[in-house]
């Protein structure tokens, strides 16, 4: 596997030849690591890219490792709105049910002495993830629907395993529950994406220059959002 020094760090990285791409992308993912994608080029040239992006490679590796199968504990960091933030267990035998409240700087979680194993907190932080999720992204999605002009048919929230949202042939709207451990931002860039695909259905240029109309900086936002895949 090739490897780069970037200051006392080491990104380790694989290559993966796709001759049909115009550009060459890094992607950071959970379980696959960093992945340079495009051309065959030298090892030379690829060190290169790796090198131009270390920065943002490195704070995207912090990013996974915040996203996974760890148990959660007292001190654990979850991702939710672009940071992580600091989580706070403690047993509460008042309560019937594991109780998750966000007070802007971190979660408490209030454990009954019977539901306190990591498969049920787990469970719990999985159906807040898909709470706060509706409760947040779906009016934005109405938002920019009305500011756009761009109708959508219907709006769900579901688990996906490659892909931050999608639109179907219907013009219905899915998003990543997982979308809101992202900043405004970049949730606002997904919910765009997403509209223009009720309106175009492919990547063309057309598709692009109509999201630029809505969001002038959508270039970055993309590259964040793809090397930020789950």
């Amino acid at each position: 596997m090739p490897e780069v020094q970037y200051g006392h760090r080491t990104i380790s990285y694989t290559i993966l030849i796709k001759e049909e791409l115009k550009s060459h992308y890094i992607t950071v993912q959970k379980g696959e690591g960093v992945v340079l994608k495009g051309k065959e080029i030298s090892l030379e040239k690829s060190h290169q890219l790796i090198l131009k992006k270390a920065k943002w490679v490195i704070d995207k590796l912090e990013l996974v490792k915040s996203i996974g199968d760890e148990d959660i504990v007292t001190g654990s960091r979850i991702q939710y709105l672009g940071r992580k933030y600091y989580v706070e267990l403690f047993i509460n035998d008042s309560l019937e049910e594991i109780m998750i409240e966000f007070t802007e700087s971190k979660f408490k979680v209030g454990l009954p002495k019977h539901l306190n194993s990591q498969d049920e907190i787990k469970l719990a932080f999985e159906e807040f993830i898909q709470q706060k999720a509706e409760e947040k992204i779906a009016p934005r999605i109405r938002k920019w629907s009305r500011k756009t002009g761009l109708k959508f048919n219907t709006i769900r929230f579901s688990k996906l395993e490659k892909r931050w949202g999608s639109c179907t042939p219907n013009n219905n709207i899915i998003i990543n529950t997982d979308a809101i451990k992202l900043p405004f931002s970049l949730i606002d860039y997904l919910i765009v994406h997403e509209l223009v695909h009720t309106k175009i259905k492919s990547h063309s240029k057309e598709f692009w220059a109509e999201v630029s109309k809505h969001i002038d900086n959508w270039k970055m936002l993309d590259d964040k959002m793809y090397g930020m895949k789950l």
